[in-house]
């Protein structure tokens, strides 16, 4: 998603973030039709839905934002702050306990991601900074009450259809008043753009519907990874040395993560 966004140009946020969120409403709108199972939201799922929405709305804009006005390294830092947020409200509202490992290694895997994407001293002197981290803290949120719903019973594509369809809503109108025409090229990399998010957005909402957030948080750091491979076949951007040794430390971090958990749920 962040590549053809990318390649979409100078285009504004909330065009942007109304093209990816409409393509995975009508993807899982799709999904839902086809798989002709009634469509079952309790009413006790219904304030975590939109929290979820919320918080998902309000990450995709401030991190939207944050991308159009500080460099990309800075924004894509403050946005890996979602998982410390995750772990934070996972405590606070799931009473979900986290282990001293998976601590260890969410810490481990973010100082890993600063050796990638090497933040600069704008993030102090920029305000736009403080989007860029209330983005991360949208996401936490989001992540967070995308659990809720999922223990509640909600199925992930209706989790998807239901935030799509809440966050289009939202920024059609501030993309109508900030309109910007678009090339034929840019329609197709926002198009593409939409698909990429359509297909992150089922595979995120699936895994924190199915598993404790303390113990996946950490993968959302392949993301980085992801990233640079793809900049460096379609950008041309070769990642220095640094950014090697941030490879290998969150994927030591995820592979330590993932053995430890499997040990304990065997122990168990």
């Amino acid at each position: 998603m962040n590549l053809f966004v990318k390649k979409a140009g100078n285009l504004p946020s909330f065009e942007k973030s109304f093209f990816r969120n409409i393509i995975a409403f009508f993807f899982a709108l799709g999904v839902i039709v086809k798989s002709k199972e009634k469509v079952n939201i309790p009413k006790d799922a219904l304030p975590a839905l939109f929290m979820r929405s919320i918080g998902g709305t309000v990450g995709i804009l401030c991190n939207f934002y944050a991308i159009d006005h500080i460099v990309i390294a800075d924004a894509s830092m403050l946005n890996k702050l979602s998982p410390f947020f995750v772990l934070i409200f996972s405590y606070l509202i799931l009473k979900e306990k986290v282990k001293l490992y998976q601590g260890i290694c969410i810490i481990v895997a973010f100082i890993g991601s600063l050796f990638v994407i090497k933040p600069t001293a704008d993030i102090i002197h920029n305000p736009a900074s403080l989007m860029g981290m209330l983005g991360g803290l949208g996401a936490g949120i989001a992540y967070t009450f995308v659990r809720i719903a999922g223990k509640k019973g909600v199925k992930s594509p209706v989790i998807v259809a239901f935030f799509s369809g809440f966050s289009s809503l939202v920024t059609l109108p501030l993309m109508i008043m900030d309109f910007e025409p678009m090339t034929a090229a840019q329609l197709m990399f926002l198009i593409l753009a939409g698909l990429a998010a359509t297909g992150g957005q089922f595979g995120i909402t699936l895994a924190y519907t199915f598993a404790p957030a303390r113990e996946i948080s950490v993968y959302d750091y392949s993301q980085i990874i992801f990233a640079t491979i793809l900049g460096i076949l379609f950008l041309g951007e070769l990642p220095d040395k640094y950014s090697f040794v941030g490879y290998g430390i969150i994927i030591s971090a995820s592979l330590v993560m993932f053995i430890l958990n499997n040990r304990k749920t065997t122990s168990a």
